[in-house]
């Protein structure tokens, strides 16, 4: 069960490296990170696949989408200097509170 957890990390790792390397591309305009798009996703379905050998698939989901989409948003106001407004820093505790809340559930 513990490697099903560290496949899931590695998958979320993948993923928010691939989405970074999107923003990197600037629109597919730049060679690297347009093939690093497509390594990093490609390692994220993979190691999301060995995780989902044993872990439920709505938990292992919303983990992975929900902590994929903190990350993004934490490497965007950091990284990319997007605004970090009230109402985003909330919305992201509330994708956290999700993410306990369907681990709690199960």
């Amino acid at each position: 069960m513990l490697t099903s957890w560290i496949y899931l990390i590695a998958a979320i790792l993948f993923e928010v490296s691939g989405t970074t390397c999107m923003k990197l591309s600037q629109g597919f305009t730049r060679i690297v990170p347009s093939v690093l798009i497509f390594v990093f996703y490609g390692l994220c379905f993979t190691f999301f696949t060995f995780a989902l050998k044993k872990l439920e698939v709505s938990v292992a989901y919303s983990v992975w989408a929900g902590l994929g989409t903190i990350l993004i948003a934490i490497i965007g106001i950091i990284w990319f200097r997007e605004s970090a407004t009230f109402i985003k820093l909330m919305s992201i505790s509330l994708i956290i509170i999700g993410v306990i809340g369907i681990n709690a559930s199960k």
